[in-house]
């Protein structure tokens, strides 16, 4: 396994991140007819991630792993999941991130990101994780309504109180992930040390938008839907497969066009001349456009079985060309999701 410091902080964490927003599914269905994480195959998976060494997962209070979108039933979920496999490790053998700041109650103050509300989730996420504190605490979404420096200061209290570590963002906009850093200097608080945003061969927008920012406050990019939600593994190729995203997600279905389809074949062709799978191909795609952005790049990688995690975790051994690189990219040019 290869290590990254995750920004300008020295904790190191594997170049590559397990998520749980998309976890191994069950055949079993709860009360609420909604298919069960499969609690012994996410077991394996994380016994595998640990045995090669990495230490990085990611997830969040709202993330259930196996439904999209995630009614209040099934809220919180993942965490309980992760907070149930991981209570056999020791805990400081792993560095776990998760996100504040979607909504969580019906009622007022169900969401955002108050001293209020922040306060509160951190509390909840701890007893479903069943850990004293999380290494990385994000805010998941913007809150317009909150001043940033109330977000902030609270954030920075949990870091002196010992419930967080270190701080970051997901989805936020460029001026808003600014502004934080910029109060963070004004009022000598702590400030991001990551942010979590998509990126992959079909949507590179941030390399325009936010990763001058990374490179500007030395951030590491946690980059989520690696594989632009299964589109770059094959499996829609042939059909929507059981038990995919497309199956559960709102809304995927209907992104994959006739011409992604044709580009993905080609992107499949190309992996197979080289010797690797399609999802190896776009993870070490990733990893490899560290050198030209000049930042640290996780991919965070979602996993249907642990079989998957091993091979996704052999994109760590791919190296690619520039040419290689270039003709990735003029292929993936004509998908747009």
């Amino acid at each position: 396994m290869k290590y990254v410091n995750l920004g300008n902080s020295g904790l190191k964490v594997s170049q590559i991140c397990l998520g749980s927003w998309h976890l191994p599914r069950s055949n079993e269905r709860d009360e609420y007819g909604v298919l069960k994480v499969d609690v012994e195959e996410t077991k394996k998976a994380i016994k595998i991630a640990f045995d090669h060494g990495m230490n990085f997962i990611d997830t969040a209070n709202r993330y259930h792993g196996a439904m999209s979108p995630v009614d209040f039933n099934h809220l919180g979920n993942a965490e309980k999941v992760l907070g149930e496999v991981l209570k056999d490790y020791d805990r400081e053998s792993f560095v776990i991130a998760t996100k504040v700041g979607g909504q969580m109650a019906p009622w007022m103050n169900g969401q955002g990101l108050s001293r209020k509300h922040i306060f509160w989730q951190i509390r909840e996420s701890l007893k479903r994780l069943k850990l004293e504190y999380v290494d990385v605490y994000l805010i998941h979404v913007p809150d317009k309504e909150t001043p940033p420096l109330e977000t902030l200061t609270a954030l920075n209290d949990l870091i002196k109180i010992g419930k967080v570590h270190y701080i970051g963002s997901s989805n936020l906009s460029p001026e808003e992930i600014v502004s934080f850093m910029e109060l963070s200097k004004e009022y000598k608080l702590n400030g991001f040390v990551t942010i979590q945003e998509v990126y992959n061969l079909i949507n590179r927008t941030i390399e325009f938008s936010k990763i001058p920012l990374a490179r500007k406050y030395n951030f590491t990019i946690m980059a989520y839907s690696p594989l632009a939600q299964g589109l770059l593994s094959e499996k829609y190729l042939k059909g929507i497969p059981e038990g995919s995203r497309a199956t559960y997600s709102t809304g995927f279905r209907e992104t994959v066009t006739k011409r992604d389809l044709r580009a993905i074949e080609e992107l499949s062709e190309f992996a197979k001349e080289k010797g690797i799978s399609l999802p190896q191909l776009a993870i070490a795609w990733i990893l490899s456009k560290q050198r030209n952005l000049g930042v640290n790049i996780v991919p965070i990688i979602g996993v249907s079985s642990s079989q998957q995690l091993v091979e996704n975790l052999q994109a760590l051994e791919i190296s690619l060309s520039e040419d290689e690189i270039r003709r990735i990219e003029e292929i993936a040019s004509r998908m747009k999701l």
